[in-house]
């Protein structure tokens, strides 16, 4: 819980000092602009609140279609002025935070992929902080370096590999992933030592492949065994 706060504190220093025109910049993610990218946060985060509070967000996505539909709707739908967008997202933010942590530790919450303990919930929450970070920072020219709450990151992309292969049609099999700290020095390791199949190289890297800001033949990764390959390309950290 720590760490997502910190990851969330991290983006609104940055987020804090922009312009208007800065505001209104393209973002990473493609169609939306930085204030777009926190509107969705915003409401994102109410969703962790609603969810925290008994409700599921499984059904309007549904609706919907796809989760990308259903966020891309909703941006459209409540555009507003940037200084607007950042109050609701640090008053969302804050009440994500307050619910999570009261959050019985051991009792499920229904969230947009299935029910998910408040810690893989906030998990999933900074992973989303974290990759949309590096939306509004990229094409801003701002400085977002990695930090050691990565393995947070690269424990979800490494945990939802078989949700990944299942959606790709593949069978889930076992990878075990080595990855090197963005200290450069540290080990993070996932997975059975006994697995045939590998990721291994560059954390940062591991974590923008399962975010989709990386191309996997760009990303220095290395995929050995029979499975290494296929998870490299279907590893993912969202819905």
């Amino acid at each position: 819980m720590d760490d997502y706060a910190e990851e969330t504190a991290r983006l609104e220093g940055i987020l804090g000092p922009l312009t208007e025109e800065q505001w209104l910049t393209e973002s990473g993610a493609s169609g939306w602009s930085v204030a777009d990218v926190v509107l969705h946060l915003a409401q994102s985060e109410e969703g962790v609140v609603a969810t925290a509070g008994g409700s599921s967000p499984r059904a309007a996505t549904a609706a919907a279609g796809t989760v990308d539909d259903w966020a891309a709707q909703m941006v459209a739908a409540e555009r507003t002025a940037a200084a607007q967008v950042f109050s609701r997202w640090r008053r969302a933010r804050d009440a994500a935070v307050h619910a999570l942590r009261a959050a019985d530790p051991q009792v499920t919450l229904e969230w947009v992929t299935g029910p998910v303990k408040p810690a893989t919930l906030a998990t999933t929450r900074l992973a989303e902080h974290w990759a949309h970070g590096l939306d509004i920072t990229g094409p801003l020219g701002i400085d977002f370096p990695d930090t050691s709450r990565l393995r947070h990151i690269a424990w979800l992309a490494h945990r939802t590999l078989p949700y990944a292969f299942s959606l790709a049609g593949q069978e889930p099999a076992a990878v075990r992933c080595s990855l090197t700290a963005p200290d450069g020095v540290t080990a993070w390791t996932f997975g059975r030592e006994d697995a045939e199949s590998e990721i291994s190289g560059s954390a940062g890297a591991f974590c923008r492949v399962a975010a989709q800001r990386l191309d996997p033949a760009a990303s220095g990764l290395r995929a050995t065994g029979a499975h290494g390959a296929t998870a490299l390309r279907v590893l993912r950290t969202y819905a």
